[in-house]
C-alpha cells in the first residue's frame, strides 16, 4: 500500500473477492530537503496516513516495513553511478527487481502469505491446465496509457507465481470510480512520482552532490570529430535531449552520444540522431528460458515508449541483439529495451553502450 488510489483499490477488491488481506508499506530511502528530514514521497507523512486510513476503513491490519539502506544501496547508489558512466537509468526497474518483487515479497511469504499483490497497471496469465509447463505470462494492463509491464519485466516466474495485479483488467477512470464506489479518502489522490527520493525533483543537482568528480566539463564534438563547444559534464545529458546544449548553429542540435571514456559529448541535427540496433544485457526472460532461435517483436526502449517492431536474437551470457524495422531517434544505454508478443511482455534487458 502506497497511500494512492490504485493500491488501496487493489486492498478493497482483494478484500471483497474473500481473500484475507494485509497491508505492507514500504518506507524507503530520501534525501532531506532544505531544512527538513527525508522524506521519500513514496512514503510521505500524508501517503502514509492515507495508506492507514484505508486500512481502518476495509479493516485490515497495517505495517511499515523499512527498507532504506537497501533502497539506498540497490537503487539510488546503482542510480547515481550509472550516470557517472554516460548511462541514463530507470530507477523504477531496479526498485521492482529488488525491492518490490524480491526483499517485500519474501517478507510478505515470511509472514504466511500466498501472494503479494501491488496497484500495478498489468496482468498475470497462469499456467494452462492442459499444459503445466506453459508457465506463468505477465499480460499488459487493459488501460493501455497506465501499462506498467514495463517495469515490470524484471520479473520471475517464481515471482508472477505469487503475484496478483488487481487493477490490472481495468482503466484508471475506471479505478478511480471504484474508489468512489468504496468510499476511499484517496479517490482523488495525485499521481504518484518518479524519482520519488529528490526532494527537489532535480536529478542533475542530486548527481553534482553526490558524485562532483562525474560532472566535468568536456568537449562538444560533432559525429564528423569536429569540436563545436565544452559541455557541463556528461551525467547532466542523456540522448535525444535539445536544450541546454548550449552549442549555436542555423539547425537545432540533439544530443546523439555520451562517451565517458574521453568525456566527450557528441551531438547532431535531426538528420543525423537515430539507429536501427542495440543489444540489451542481462535479459530477463520472464519464460525463465531464452528462445531458442531469432524471432520477431515489438520492443519499446523507454517506458512511454511506442513499441516499435524488430527482429531479436538471444545471444550468449543473458545478452539479445536487436534490430529494428525502421531507425529510432532515442536508443538510449542504461534504459530498458523489453520485448512483446502482442500484449504479453516476453522480458528485458538493459541497452549497452555496445549499440553505439
Amino acid at each position: 500500500m502506497s497511500g494512492g488510489v490504485d493500491s488501496s483499490v487493489a486492498a478493497a477488491l482483494l478484500r471483497q473477492q474473500g481473500y484475507e488481506v494485509v497491508g505492507l508499506m514500504l518506507r524507503l530511502w530520501s534525501e532531506p530537503a532544505a531544512g527538513s528530514c527525508a522524506l521519500n514521497r513514496c512514503c510521505s507523512p500524508e501517503a502514509m496516513d492515507q495508506a492507514r486510513r484505508v486500512a481502518e476503513q476495509l479493516d485490515l491490519p497495517f505495517y511499515v516495513v523499512d527498507a532504506q539502506s537497501l533502497f539506498k544501496a540497490r537503487v539510488v547508489d546503482p542510480f547515481v553511478s550509472s550516470y557517472a558512466l554516460g548511462l541514463t537509468p530507470n530507477p523504477c526497474l531496479e526498485c521492482n527487481r529488488h525491492v518490490r518483487w524480491d526483499f517485500l515479497l519474501n517478507k510478505a511469504l515470511s509472514l504466511g502469505a500466498e501472494y503479494l499483490a501491488t496497484g500495478h497497471y498489468a496482468q498475470i496469465c497462469p499456467p494452462s491446465p492442459d499444459d503445466p509447463a506453459s508457465g506463468y505470462r505477465l499480460l499488459k494492463g487493459v488501460d493501455e496509457k497506465k501499462d506498467q509491464s514495463y517495469v515490470l519485466s524484471v520479473m520471475k516466474p517464481e515471482q508472477l507465481a505469487h503475484a496478483l495485479f488487481p487493477v490490472g483488467t481495468y482503466t484508471k477512470p475506471q479505478v478511480r470510480a471504484l474508489a468512489r464506489e468504496f468510499g476511499l479518502p484517496t479517490a482523488e489522490r495525485a499521481e504518484s512520482q518518479d524519482l520519488c527520493f529528490l526532494a527537489d525533483g532535480n536529478y542533475r543537482r542530486f548527481i553534482r552532490e553526490q558524485m562532483p568528480q562525474a560532472v566535468r566539463p568536456g568537449p562538444i564534438v560533432r559525429p564528423d570529430g569536429r569540436e563545436v563547444g565544452v559541455h557541463d559534464g556528461l551525467p547532466l545529458y542523456t540522448v535525444g535531449q535539445r536544450k541546454g546544449i548550449g552549442v549555436p548553429g542555423a539547425e537545432a542540435l540533439y544530443v546523439i552520444e555520451l562517451r565517458p571514456e574521453t568525456n566527450t559529448l557528441v551531438v547532431g541535427t535531426a538528420a543525423e540522431m537515430g539507429r536501427d540496433r542495440l543489444t540489451a544485457r542481462p535479459v530477463n526472460w520472464i519464460s525463465g528460458r531464452a528462445p531458442a532461435e531469432p524471432f520477431r517483436a515489438e520492443v519499446k526502449i523507454r517506458y512511454k515508449a511506442v513499441p516499435a517492431w524488430a527482429t531479436v536474437t538471444p545471444g550468449p551470457d543473458l545478452s539479445a541483439h536487436v534490430v529494428f524495422d525502421r531507425r529510432l531517434r532515442d536508443i538510449t544505454p542504461g534504459q530498458a529495451a523489453v520485448f512483446y508478443a502482442e500484449r504479453v511482455c516476453l522480458g528485458g534487458g538493459m541497452i549497452t553502450a555496445e549499440s553505439l
